[in-house]
């Protein structure tokens, strides 16, 4: 497949879905629907709405303007190389989270192999289907497993602090990108209107606040007031009602106040002062700050362990969840990773030995 057939049928892609989302007429019309009113008998955190909102956000990128935009970014993806396999290892925390690195190999024109999450397996797999649908040489590229990865040449995993350490064990040797946690942040300056806050409201309550670009921590002016915020996000109230969310609120709850630690309870999410970013479901830290440098040196500090930053001086506030196709999850251009490693793979085919001649050339010697 030439670069314009693989952005031609992705395209089609997002405009199957845009239109199956409302209930337009397509062949994949009630197979959408039926995942998206079914998914969360597999794993409760994946409402009908989390759903809707993951399919929704992808359709929306999946342009022939926005494909061949990014695309064009990288003039080696027209070239012909030999396919690589590209192993990939999905997260379930977020309904179709590995779907950006999917399409990354596939839009690169290499092989998927993909293992998927047990919380998660549907969604890729109709994904898949449809791509096939519309061009049969998705089925010689795309491999869909539950089990264990094997006969890859590269491997792009993302999971926690904790499943990274074993991502590292058995993946060191292959070049790779091994995604750790990340948490998004918000800044407030106190000047913001109610319509900035309610948009705040969906970067901080979507998916339940459990995917790296939602919103688990403040940083607020000293003094801030929380009585102007919290009226705005009133229509996230019946959160309350989902039983793994209630769960955490009531656990969190309960362990604030035996410990006696002061916190702020809106009766549908705990707010507490805390220096930490990664907050619990149901809790939102959040941190003072009395200048600009402060914040600064803390994100400085933290840069690693921050995925994004919304913000009237940063990412517009409700724009969380609405990463464009060039926003690459840890700042890591996933592309570029790829293409390093066809250009080592054909210069091998084609016995080029890579001598770097200048400064500019000396990337190689990292391939």
């Amino acid at each position: 497949m030439k670069l314009e057939e693989r952005i031609s049928a992705f395209s089609a892609l997002g405009e199957i879905l845009r239109d199956a989302l409302p209930g337009k007429s397509t062949p994949y019309t009630d197979r959408v629907t039926y995942l998206i009113e079914t998914q969360h008998l597999k794993n409760q955190w994946f409402t009908p709405e989390n759903i809707r909102l993951a399919l929704k956000s992808i359709a929306d990128e999946l342009t022939a303007e926005n494909l061949v935009k990014w695309t064009d970014s990288y003039p080696d993806l027209k070239k012909t190389y030999k396919p690589l396999n590209v192993g990939i290892i999905m997260a379930g925390n977020v309904p179709l989270v590995g779907f950006h690195d999917f399409l990354s190999v596939l839009i690169s024109g290499n092989r998927v192999i993909a293992k998927t999450s047990s919380k998660d397996p549907d969604l890729i797999n109709l994904i898949t289907d449809i791509l096939i649908s519309l061009n049969q040489e998705f089925k010689k590229i795309i491999l869909i497993s539950e089990g264990i990865l094997s006969d890859f040449d590269i491997v792009i995993a993302t999971g926690s602090d904790n499943s990274s350490r074993y991502f590292e064990h058995y993946f060191g040797r292959y070049p790779n990108i091994i995604r750790k946690n990340r948490n998004s942040i918000a800044v407030i300056d106190g000047k913001e209107s109610s319509t900035e806050i309610e948009a705040l409201g969906s970067d901080v309550f979507s998916y339940f606040g459990l995917g790296c670009r939602s919103v688990s921590k403040l940083f607020v002016p000293e003094k801030y007031d929380f009585s102007k915020m919290i009226p705005n996000w009133e229509k996230y109230s019946a959160l309350i009602n989902h039983s793994k969310y209630a769960g955490n609120y009531d656990f969190n709850k309960a362990v604030f106040l035996v410990n006696k630690e002061k916190f702020i309870d809106t009766g549908y999410l705990l707010l507490k002062e805390e220096n930490t970013l990664s907050s619990p479901a149901a809790v939102l830290f959040y941190e003072y700050y009395n200048s600009q440098e402060q914040l600064y040196k803390v994100f400085e500090n933290k840069k690693d362990k921050i995925q994004c930053i919304v913000g009237r001086d940063f990412l517009p506030f409700g724009k969380a969840q609405s990463p464009a196709l060039w926003d690459y999850a840890d700042g890591i251009d996933t592309i570029n990773f790829i293409l390093k490693k066809n250009l080592r793979e054909y210069c091998k085919i084609k016995n080029i030995i890579l001598q770097p001649t200048n400064k500019k050339m000396s990337w190689f010697t990292n391939l």
